[in-house]
């Protein structure tokens, strides 16, 4: 199947799309292609005739549907129930498809915001998650309520943590996703910074972190964090994690005062080694030399990759997006391909780069791995880089950050 099926797929549905190119998509060889066009308003009169004289009954059917919607003599209902049919059509059409065609198509309509809504929840009940996910992620369409009775019809777990990763998901929404019982989209949902999740709800999970120690890192980084929560946790966590909490600025003062006497009663019986910490440090402040010297590039950060100095790499990423180097190591603890891609491209690196990023510090296998788009572009358009950005809380600077389209309520 070819690859730029899902660009022509969005062009030939797109009212924006020339008519030049209209036509020539009119005799694509992809009948998907076809079948988006044939749903296009915007089709001049002599594509609409090449559709017409279709070799597939299927996208001739789409046609006329559509175009007898749009006749004036039938009611507002009959054109309604035209239009519906014609929808049904192509979503009949996506149900029968392989899985390389469902993919390409999810990826067309997962923006839109007016397209097929039929066809984008046929998509996003598909078991596949690389047809799902960006349309559970992305699509402006799918309201709280239908991504509640998506998780109500038990589908496979890597949906489930798709939606519990979806920006602004309410209440409702969170409490479903708890309410299954899947370990790692509850942590998924406690490391959405956006997501709506009750205090009862936030209050249960921080007691049951004890066990579930995947969701302790989440948890103390999650925004407005209920004081009982806070104490709960003060009670649990260890380490780094409960130097993590004790930074919080919204402490309540009693768990403050608990947390700096907990650490301050530790300095004497577990003292940090001073060498501990120059590690990381010294990192940093090589990378930032090479930046002030101008010779902070992929190549550098390639080199150090190459020596097995992970941690030099993730420093030299940091300055070179610009980001804490906590940023970076959550990427890489969450070992998000797309996230990892985000960073590369804020940092200005080449695609090639962010490849070996994936690999060497997110350790992610081939088959997760982003390869290079078009033209050896990144693999992800830029607001998607810019959401996956937001997510670990990077701050845009210079370029209006993107923010998702409004939810129904």
């Amino acid at each position: 199947m070819d690859a730029n099926e899902a660009i022509r797929v969005r062009q030939g549905a797109s009212a924006s799309t020339s008519p030049e190119i209209l036509r020539a998509l009119a005799n694509d060889p992809s009948v998907t292609v076809r079948a988006s066009l044939a749903l296009n308003p915007a089709l001049p009169e002599q594509v609409s005739a090449i559709l017409a004289a279709d070799t597939d009954a299927r996208v001739r059917k789409i046609l006329n549907r559509k175009l007898a919607a749009l006749t004036p003599s039938l009611t507002g209902e009959a054109r309604e129930r035209m239009q519906r049919d014609a929808v049904a059509n192509l979503t009949a059409m996506v149900a029968e498809a392989g899985l390389r065609v469902r993919i390409n198509l999810a990826e067309a309509v997962k923006l839109l915001p007016d397209g097929p809504r039929d066809t984008v929840l046929r998509l996003a009940h598909d078991p596949e998650v690389m047809v799902c996910g960006p349309v559970i992620l992305f699509s402006p369409m799918l309201t709280q309520e239908d991504l509640a009775m998506l998780i109500a019809t038990a589908p496979p777990p890597s949906t489930i943590t798709a939606i519990a990763s979806r920006p602004k998901i309410n209440v409702t929404v969170s409490d479903a996703i708890v309410g299954t019982g899947d370990t790692v989209a509850i942590s998924a949902l406690l490391a959405n910074p956006t997501a709506q999740i009750r205090e009862a709800t936030l209050d249960s999970l921080a007691a049951q972190s004890e066990e579930q120690t995947d969701w302790q890192a989440p948890l103390v980084r999650r925004p407005h964090l209920p004081p009982r929560a806070q104490r709960l946790l003060s009670e649990i966590v260890t380490g780094h994690l409960l130097e993590v909490l004790a930074a919080r600025e919204d402490l309540d003062p009693k768990v403050a005062q608990t947390l700096r006497s907990t650490l301050e009663a530790a300095l004497p019986v577990q003292p940090v080694p001073r060498q501990a910490d120059e590690g990381p440090r010294l990192a940093l402040v090589r990378a930032q030399a090479l930046k002030q010297t101008g010779k902070l590039d992929d190549e550098a950060i390639l080199e150090a990759l190459r020596r097995n100095a992970g941690k030099e790499a993730i420093a030299m990423l940091a300055v070179k997006a610009g980001v804490p180097v906590a940023v970076i190591e959550r990427a890489c603890a969450l070992r998000s391909a797309k996230a990892i891609v985000g960073l590369a491209w804020k940092a200005g690196l080449t695609v090639r780069t962010a490849v070996v990023l994936q690999v060497a510090l997110a350790h992610l296998p081939p088959d997760l791995v982003l390869g290079a788009g078009q033209e050896k572009t990144f693999p992800l358009t830029d607001d998607e880089m810019r959401w996956q950005l937001a997510f670990l809380d990077v701050p845009e600077r210079g370029v209006r950050a993107w923010v998702p389209r409004r939810l129904g309520e």
